[in-house]
């Protein structure tokens, strides 16, 4: 029987999707490279998240492989050229968090303009600080979104009865504006917005994309949201224009001190940088689970499922 390794835990619809398919479904949710190398020979698919990863070492060990199932997003733990030279397909889900990431997104933009974690703090502590909580209306503002793609457009959507005027740029696409987000150049990001909103991919190309020059160019003061990946923004940049005013809050979802697997060692959490970033009442932290709800975990699933049977049918 042909068989399918799972490597994290994954919703349960995908298994049996999986068998309807004729596949045996086995679970090892503790190995390590090595044994994963032992074992691989035996399976035409790997579904994982990002707990190890996927290089081409291990791609040529399965010599059987058919498929590597990425449940989620980011592909920058799989050396997505070695797969493709080897014939095997590399799939992800980026459709099934889209929308918990646009939530999220959302909910710690709404969470800044009225500094909801500041006065909620300070009402804790005995505070209460009316005029210095003075809260922004999104309508008001110009949200631009870097990065057009799944999150992007769902993020769009979910502002579109809020009232901001929205644009985007997305330097992979053309012709991708719609009744949600106007088309722009970087040019014309920098002039319009009052929010930046980060979408792109984690590869090498993106690794301190939003930089010092590129946060300096904005023609006024910004909000700054981080859904996407650490190392496509550049943390110290992004640190000292809060110091300076031309940042004037930031949401981070995700920072560049995780490890591979997107794990924060608590030596990272107390790096300068992060430190000085915890210790801020304009910057609202997460860890790295803007798509991490109940409901992407099931979606995941289903189009990981969808896609493996497109492949192989």
């Amino acid at each position: 029987m042909k068989k399918v390794l799972f490597i994290n835990k994954a919703h349960p619809i995908l298994r049996r999707e999986l068998e309807a398919l004729g596949y045996g479904c086995e679970e090892d949710l503790d190995c390590d490279l090595t044994a994963l190398r032992q074992k691989i020979p035996a399976y035409e698919g790997l579904v994982l998240r990002s707990r190890l990863p996927v290089g081409a070492e291990l791609l040529r060990a399965g010599r059987n492989l058919k498929f590597v199932a990425r449940e989620g997003i980011g592909l920058e733990h799989i050396d997505v050229a070695a797969a493709d030279s080897l014939g095997i397909a590399v799939l992800n889900s980026p459709e099934g968090s889209k929308d918990a990431v646009g939530e999220h997104a959302l909910g710690m933009l709404l969470a800044l303009l009225n500094k909801l974690c500041k006065a909620d703090r300070e009402v804790r502590e005995g505070l209460w600080l009316r005029e210095e909580n003075r809260g922004r209306e999104l309508g008001e503002l110009c949200v631009g979104i870097l990065g057009y793609g799944n999150t992007g457009k769902a993020l769009a959507r979910k502002l579109s009865g809020l009232g901001p005027r929205v644009v985007a740029y997305d330097k992979y696409l053309s012709d991708y504006g719609d009744r949600y987000a106007e088309e722009v150049s970087l040019e014309q990001l920098f002039a319009k917005a009052d929010v930046l909103s980060i979408h792109i991919p984690g590869d090498e190309s993106n690794f301190h994309f939003v930089d010092a020059a590129f946060l300096e160019s904005f023609a006024r003061p910004i909000y700054l949201l981080n859904t996407a990946r650490g190392m496509v923004l550049d943390t110290r940049a992004l640190l000292d224009c809060l110091r300076s005013g031309k940042v004037l809050a930031a949401g981070l979802d995700v920072l560049e001190y995780e490890t591979s697997s997107l794990t924060m060692p608590a030596g990272n959490l107390e790096h300068p940088v992060v430190r000085a970033l915890r210790q801020m009442d304009n910057v609202l932290l997460t860890p790295h689970v803007a798509g991490w709800s109940f409901a992407s975990k099931r979606k995941h699933a289903e189009v990981l499922a969808k896609k493996i049977k497109s492949l192989i049918l």
